[in-house]
């Protein structure tokens, strides 16, 4: 990643597609209306940004998020039909996110039929895992036979982080993070001299910590022991652990954090257990990752809730002092949503808040893809 040659020349965003009350957000300000779907998402984006730029041919390449590549894909690539059907193939492993991330290929495509694409897969920056740290204690020939191993999610934002933490440091060293993405789905990583050595999501988002709607670790007996009990189908199961678990389930009020701390502010019970559970869970891997990468150098917070929830930061790291690990309280507090060392005096291990940035990570490899691939046709 080449630092300080980057310049941002618009953003939108568009939410909740498929709904009468899609939320538009650009540079001009945020507007609701209907967006039936994601073409129509794609052309309003690309108006939005043409106003800015001199009209559509002005983009060039488009850089697109795929949740999972499976064993197949360890680095971008550059997506046309082909790739997409390779991508199609890991469907089963991540139905509710593959199937998007083409919808948005294909409407781009539609869109802007001169651009250029490239695919750039969370669980790329994890293929660098050992075989100790990604095989489950399954028959040999079923978990191969199957792809059933840990992959990781989350690449583009546990590896911005920790790049940015050696820019910050002038990349004296190579250094051992803990990286925490906390967001509606969350993850943690061990990052050790730039590559990822462990990371909580598994086979799928659905392994490791608590999320907003996720279950995260449970036995896979009591995932058992429920469908027989409850007489729940595969699918039904699949929406009990993925939609109705995690923060929303255990406190029956909510998957936004922000909601959850206001209401242990009243004291609600079940939204206190959420929030502990939550902060002891993350507690937890913090600890195993310290040890697997035999110390730490920086654990760093990041995510929508890592960036702008001072009190999970500080229930994570409480209690932590026999690690090195400690938070100063105010500069805890001060930090939401910027760039900032939170580190207690004399820590031996910083703490740090750096807000990821995806889209550019998406951006750089879409620009690196393609210019390697027009380096080797011109050999």
């Amino acid at each position: 990643m080449e630092a300080n040659r980057d310049r941002q020349l618009g953003r939108v965003s568009v939410e909740r597609i498929g709904t009468p009350d899609a939320l538009v957000r650009s540079e001009k300000g945020e507007s609701k209306r209907p967006v039936a779907e994601h073409c129509e998402a794609i052309e309003i984006a690309v108006s939005l940004l043409a106003e800015g730029l001199d009209g559509k041919r002005e983009i060039e390449a488009i850089g697109h998020r795929v949740v999972h590549g499976g064993e197949r894909f360890s680095a971008p690539v550059e997506l046309d039909d082909a790739a997409a059907r390779e991508i199609e193939e890991l469907n089963d492993l991540a139905p509710l996110h593959n199937p998007e991330n083409l919808k948005g290929f294909r409407a781009a495509r539609d869109v802007l039929p001169h651009a250029r694409h490239v695919a750039v897969f969370d669980t790329a920056f994890h293929q660098t895992l050992p075989p100790k740290a990604y095989v489950y204690g399954l028959p040999d020939a079923v978990w191969r036979r199957h792809k059933v191993r840990r992959y990781g999610f989350h690449g583009s934002s546990h590896r911005y982080v920790a790049y940015r933490y050696a820019q910050i440091h002038g990349f004296a060293r190579d250094y051992k993070l803990i990286t925490c993405h906390l967001g509606n789905g969350c993850s943690m990583c061990a990052v050790d001299k730039g590559q990822s050595v462990d990371t909580s999501m598994g086979c799928t988002p659905l392994e490791g910590l608590m999320m907003g709607t996720r279950s995260g670790d449970i036995d896979a007996g009591a995932v058992l022991h429920i469908m027989a009990q409850e007489q729940l189908t595969a699918q039904e199961m699949d929406v009990l652990l993925n939609r109705r678990s995690g923060l929303a389930g255990l406190s029956m009020a909510s998957n936004d954090m922000r909601t959850l701390l206001e209401l242990c502010q009243r004291g609600h019970a079940a939204a206190r257990l959420a929030v502990d559970a939550f902060c002891y869970r993350a507690k937890k891997y913090l600890g195993a990752y310290h040890a697997v990468l035999n110390g730490c150098d920086a654990v760093i917070f990041t995510g929508g809730m890592g960036e702008n929830a001072p009190a999970i930061r500080a229930g994570i790291c409480d209690s932590l002092e026999a690690l090195g690990i400690g938070i100063d309280r105010d500069r805890n507090e001060a930090a939401a949503g910027v760039e900032a060392n939170i580190s207690a005096q004399g820590a031996r291990v910083e703490v740090w808040v750096i807000p990821t940035d995806e889209g550019l990570v998406i951006a750089r490899d879409t620009l690196l893809t393609l210019a390697e691939r027009h380096d080797r046709q011109q050999e």
